[in-house]
């Protein structure tokens, strides 16, 4: 019966694709499809019905499934169109074969709804498998391209570095800004580190506290940190809560901080200055030539 079942099935395609899709396009007013063209929206579904039938026919689960997964990643649909479509496909399916016979019982219902699981539910395991996997691995391939973004340690001059610092600090970026900080001051040889805060949006308890330790720890190596980026409001936060940031330098700018820096490393700015005189005959040599 078995295998009768899936002929029929087979035999019929076309027609149970006709209705799959009738049933499926009515999703299309859905959130996640709303934006998505019609051209896209009907291609993707056929593809996904012969990924489908690709799997019942092999009798086993084809590697489309996969790639298909993949590709709706790639697109940036929801999981739940896959879970959708595999349900859509299931009850059209069932509803198929049992329109077929001429007497339904009990017992033929029950055979014809255990083929039919046994057909969807791999098909749904391994889409749902493959899709979780190769979301994950994509977020986390992110999220280590934002942790290297996130703290990065700038070399600007012989031995001043500056950190600017975008978005909230939490515990586990502090940790990372932590080692970036200390390793970046090594390797670059750093006498001065400008940590500049101008990004971000909020500086409370715990952000100051992580601030102080990361200055605190790149004294202990030798270096100074002065930190830059100030704003009004910050300032006024700051001293609300009490907090102590006296044992290191603070600008309210990053200029403001890059000077300091020159001095603490015996340099400075010098303003150059040519009259007209010796424009002119600069200007002059230079037609000459």
């Amino acid at each position: 019966m078995d295998e009768r079942l899936k002929n029929v099935v087979v035999e019929h395609s076309d027609d149970i694709v006709k209705m799959w899709l009738e049933e499926v396009n009515t999703h299309k007013k859905n959130e996640y499809t709303s934006t998505i063209s019609d051209e896209m929206f009907e291609s993707t579904n056929r593809e996904f019905v012969n990924v489908i039938f690709s799997s019942i026919e092999k009798q086993g689960l084809s590697s489309d499934l996969d790639d298909f997964s993949e590709r709706l990643i790639n697109l940036g649909w929801p999981l739940s169109y896959l879970t959708d479509g595999m349900q859509v496909f299931r009850r059209v399916v069932t509803d198929f074969i049992l329109k077929q016979s001429d007497k339904i019982d009990s017992d033929y219902f029950s055979e014809v709804l255990r083929k039919v699981d046994g057909w969807v539910d791999p098909i749904i395991n391994r889409l749902v498998n493959e899709y979780s996997g190769s979301w994950e691995h994509i977020v986390s391939l992110q999220r280590v391209a934002l942790q290297e973004l996130s703290a990065p340690l700038i070399p600007v001059m012989e031995n001043i570095t500056i950190m600017p610092l975008i978005g909230t600090i939490d515990t586990e970026r502090a940790k990372l800004i932590m080692e970036n900080l200390l390793d970046g001051v090594i390797k670059h040889n750093a006498e001065v580190v400008l940590i500049d805060i101008t990004g971000v949006p909020v500086v409370d308890t715990m952000v100051a506290h992580h601030i102080i330790q990361a200055a605190e720890a790149v004294r202990l190596i030798g270096s100074r940190c002065i930190l830059v980026g100030i704003r009004p409001e910050i300032a006024q936060t700051i001293v609300n809560l009490g907090i102590d940031l006296g044992k290191f330098p603070t600008k309210s700018s990053l200029r403001k901080g890059f000077q300091t820096a020159l001095e603490l490393t015996n340099r400075r700015i010098e303003e150059t200055q040519n009259n007209d005189e010796d424009i002119e005959k600069l200007i002059d040599s230079l037609d000459r030539e």
